[in-house]
């Protein structure tokens, strides 16, 4: 590992709003923000209680004495944040609301939680972590929304598995994500965000809400061309810059996981997936990609 890469990640270990891997922490991201807001440092996740509101989502018959009346802001969260543009620029853009950047890639995240700090947005923290484990930092309804920008399409058929809004992944978000039913039908339900330059990507996330049944909220293939954008779609990430794709378009989806997402189905999606086209500038990119893979062996 090279020396400035080292550097950051000793920076981050000592950074008040970066966890890695963090333990116990369901449930208490509004009392872990309102430590951070107003300087109450160090953190320590054990003694930070429960928010109010979500108690009954995770444990019954709960001490009061380990539950606080802290009023739970919007939380967003950002997934394979990279240098956490996006969850720096909601932050800036919505101060009154919590967001959070996850990634693996320490020296990534060492970006965005840098700039955070030296603008004092309180707002803001980033989890060192896998995708995978995302349920392990969540209770469940504890999430608003999620952002996936610019995520790698994984454009080889047999990884599509790994693509983030496939069923696999959806299943993981459901499980923390407001659902907007049941005890909780005066909460609205969580939406998801899909911010892309892959035309397969695109169409492959519109084939799976399609296949579940899920709520398509708004769509589009060409997201700056439209006469009125959301605002929060204007941030710029440094992958939506370098256009690897070759698209010239951005490509934007909002919908929610509303439904249940039948583990049968996943066999069907495996071969309906076959028939979405692949653009030129995605053809060439699975095929070096498939050469440099060909040189490794």
């Amino acid at each position: 590992m090279g020396q400035k890469k080292l550097i950051k990640f000793a920076a981050i270990k000592a950074y008040e709003n970066v966890l890695e891997y963090p333990q116990d922490i369901q449930g208490k991201w509004g009392a872990y923000f309102h430590a951070l807001r107003n300087d109450n440092t160090p953190i320590v996740i054990e003694n930070l209680t429960l928010s109010n509101g979500i108690v009954e989502n995770r444990i019954a018959n709960v001490n009061d004495s380990l539950v606080n009346d802290i009023v739970c802001p919007k939380l967003t969260i950002e997934l394979a944040c990279g240098r956490g543009e996006y969850a720096v620029g909601l932050g800036r853009m919505f101060p009154d609301e919590n967001f959070i950047g996850i990634d693996l890639k320490g020296n990534r995240i060492w970006k965005g939680a840098s700039i955070a700090n030296k603008e004092a947005l309180k707002n803001i923290a980033f989890v060192r972590s896998q995708i995978e484990l995302t349920p392990n930092y969540f209770a469940k309804n504890e999430v608003d929304e999620i952002w996936i920008t610019f995520p790698d399409p994984q454009l080889r058929w047999s990884k599509a598995k790994k693509r983030l809004t496939h069923p696999k992944f959806l299943r993981l978000y459901q499980q923390f994500l407001k659902n907007g039913s049941g005890k909780n039908s005066d909460v609205n339900a969580g939406i998801v965000h899909l911010k892309t330059d892959s035309p397969l990507l695109y169409n492959f996330t519109l084939k799976v809400i399609d296949m579940y049944g899920l709520n398509l909220i708004y769509k589009t293939d060409n997201l700056y061309a439209e006469p009125t954008i959301d605002p929060r779609c204007l941030i710029k990430t440094y992958y939506e810059g370098l256009d690897i794709a070759q698209s010239n378009k951005i490509h934007y989806i909002q919908f929610n996981i509303d439904k249940d997402l039948p583990l049968e189905l996943d066999e069907v999606l495996k071969e309906a997936i076959k028939d979405i086209p692949m653009d030129a500038g995605e053809l060439i990119r699975m095929q070096a990609e498939a050469a440099r893979e060909k040189q490794k062996e």
